[in-house]
């Protein structure tokens, strides 16, 4: 597993990579990662890293696959809440939410450009195909 909390640490950790044999990268969730998506995008093409992102933005930008929750879904859970407490609720009495879906978007440029063929298995199960 591989932290950054800087640009330069992203840099540093992309240049070894390569040492160390990795072949692939699962990029987290993160709110730090979130706001690094063109770096993280743009060095994971490259290092020619096949990458899997949380958020979808990243595919959409040039990110390999993404497959995870939605942004607007919970910012519209979010909302809901909060027009719930507006109305009277108290916070406390508000029931714990969790995503009820989770999407998977693939972009075959990307994979293209990385040399990748994506199984048609994978693809009939993709939400969104980036063509």
């Amino acid at each position: 597993m591989f932290t950054a909390a800087s640009t330069t640490e992203i840099e540093a950790s992309f240049d070894s990579f390569s040492g160390r044999g990795i072949g692939a990268l699962l990029v987290s969730s993160d709110p730090f990662f979130d706001g690094e998506r063109n770096r993280l995008v743009s060095l994971a093409a490259r290092y020619s890293l096949p990458a899997i992102y949380q958020w979808r933005e990243f595919a959409t930008i040039g990110g390999l696959m993404s497959c995870g929750t939605s942004i607007l879904d919970a910012y519209t859970q979010a909302g809901a809440y909060v027009g719930r407490i507006l109305h009277g609720t108290k916070a406390a009495d508000l029931p714990v939410l969790q995503p009820t879906r989770i999407e998977t978007v693939i972009n075959l440029k990307a994979a293209a450009a990385l040399g990748l063929t994506v199984p048609n298995f994978i693809l009939t199960r993709a939400d969104e195909i980036i063509e």
